[in-house]
């Protein structure tokens, strides 16, 4: 009997593996039902526009416009569940410098104060006036456009809209309804001075300077002006507050756009 060759066992050993290799390949799965999904990437998000049914219904996250202030953008995200804020964060803030102190300090007490309220009816954070009222600003945005994508029956709750709509829920109609009333903007010798008034109930419950003079010593005298100026307004209910002691044409400015503001709000 002839002996085989070496060389010729070895080819006739590799060619079994091989076809033994494509018959076990044969039977696998042609697709791998996860393989979709993971190439994909998660799903971005839900916004709050899923509840279509209304008041009370979905949950989701929507997020605000950006609002732009004299030390930088700010600009919040709110988490909606049950037609309820449960959870609102500042995607963007003011940083750099002394900046950075401020935005960790303000913005925490923000966002508990936005779920508190449930509204954009917030006060500002002392020392924070401009990112309070660029969260403020951004805030209403984000419940506009939740409001908007829930349907009518959200927008009634919403407080950008209320006294706007039937019912009797009138803008004159005293104990009923939110307004946030922007003033004209007041001219002074250091620069405009602009006033917004959000009113519920009938009552001044809060007060934001929008425009202020700025620059040079103007910074120091408007950080300490305009908060005591938004508190007396709201302790007084009315346009008749005192100036603040060397601040007197801010004051005066502030004062105008602040009566302005009332006049819109029927008084």
């Amino acid at each position: 009997m002839r002996k085989s060759h070496p060389v010729r066992r070895a080819v006739l050993a590799g060619a079994a593996t091989v076809s033994g290799i494509v018959l076990l390949l044969s039977l696998k799965p042609a697709s791998d039902p996860g393989a979709g999904s993971a190439a994909g990437g998660a799903a971005p998000p839900v916004a709050a526009q899923s509840p279509q049914g209304g008041r009370g219904a979905g949950a989701g996250t929507v997020t605000g416009d950006a609002a732009r202030t004299q030390y930088g953008p700010v600009q919040v995200r709110l988490t909606v569940s049950g037609g309820k804020i449960t959870g609102a964060e500042a995607v963007q803030a003011p940083k750099g410098g002394q900046s950075d102190q401020v935005t960790a300090d303000a913005v925490p007490k923000l966002n508990r104060a936005a779920v508190a309220a449930g509204s954009a009816d917030i006060d500002a954070v002392s020392g924070a006036t401009y990112t309070s009222a660029g969260y403020v600003k951004s805030l209403q945005s984000a419940l506009d456009k939740a409001a908007a994508a829930a349907g009518p029956a959200a927008q009634e709750s919403s407080g950008a809209n209320s006294g706007s709509g039937g019912g009797g829920r009138g803008e004159g109609d005293a104990g009923q309804g939110t307004q946030v009333l922007t003033g004209d903007a007041a001219q002074t010798q250091y620069g405009p001075v602009q006033v917004r008034v959000t009113v519920s109930g009938g009552r001044i419950t809060d007060v934001e300077a929008l425009q202020a003079p700025k620059g040079g010593r103007s910074d120091q005298v408007t950080a300490d002006a305009v908060p005591r100026l938004n508190r007396a307004a709201v302790a007084a209910g009315t346009a008749d507050i005192d100036a603040v002691s060397g601040a007197t044409y801010t004051s005066a400015g502030y004062t105008q756009s602040l009566q302005s503001a009332l006049d819109r709000a029927g008084g």
